[in-house]
């Protein structure tokens, strides 16, 4: 099976205050550990991104041939269908915030046996804390938490089905992620268990962590 992954890493790390990609964890920055995670598993990685990153990781220590960049979109969903489009026809592609640099080996080795079967998964965690919908900032309801989960990357998806998605709402800009588009596509959707240390970096503070 052939596996692609894209790793978006086009954010404008605002609240950051730098880009938060090229932020030092040890000795590598965030997004050389997040494709550290991927670079044995996966047998292309492809990385839309700016010219910064690029230029970066181009003299990178973990710069090889299964790395190839696209072109950056003005928003997440043009990047990644920029990187769809690179991908070298795989079997499945796996989705990943270049933000997400602590994601466990576990977790991606069971969304790729997951998607085998299921054509599109992602990682997730239940919630913890009790979930209210507000309205104007009046409490409407609470959510029943044990039907909530917290959406992660990766998502892992039949690269043909993820591919035609991407083209068929190519037009629209207001999709937070590619598991919603595959929703509204009418494609079930299923959780693989994540982890809490599967963070997204956001401030100054989540590198302390």
């Amino acid at each position: 099976m052939k596996i692609s992954v894209i790793i978006t890493s086009g954010g404008s790390s605002v609240r950051f205050g730098s880009n938060k990609l090229l932020a030092n964890i040890g000795n590598m920055t965030v997004i050389e550990t997040t494709i550290s995670k991927f670079i044995d598993i996966a047998d292309e990685i492809v990385i839309p991104s700016k010219g910064d990153i690029v230029e970066f990781l181009k003299k990178s220590q973990l710069m090889n041939n299964k790395i190839k960049f696209a072109p950056f979109g003005l928003t997440r969903q043009k990047s990644v269908y920029n990187g769809l489009l690179v991908c070298d026809n795989p079997d499945v592609v796996l989705i990943h915030d270049g933000a997400r640099p602590f994601v466990k080996r576990d977790t991606i080795l069971k969304t790729i046996d997951a998607v085998k079967e299921k054509k599109a998964v992602l990682a997730g965690i239940m919630a913890l804390d009790t979930i209210k919908e507000i309205e104007g900032g009046r409490v409407i309801r609470t959510l029943d938490r044990n039907k909530i989960f917290q959406a992660q990357t990766p998502q892992a998806f039949d690269y043909k089905l993820i591919k035609e998605i991407h083209e068929f709402y190519k037009d629209r800009d207001d999709f937070t992620d590619d598991s919603s588009m595959a929703e509204q596509y009418g494609i079930d959707v299923y959780i693989v268990e994540g982890s809490k240390d599967n963070i997204k970096i956001t401030t100054k503070d989540d590198l302390k962590y």
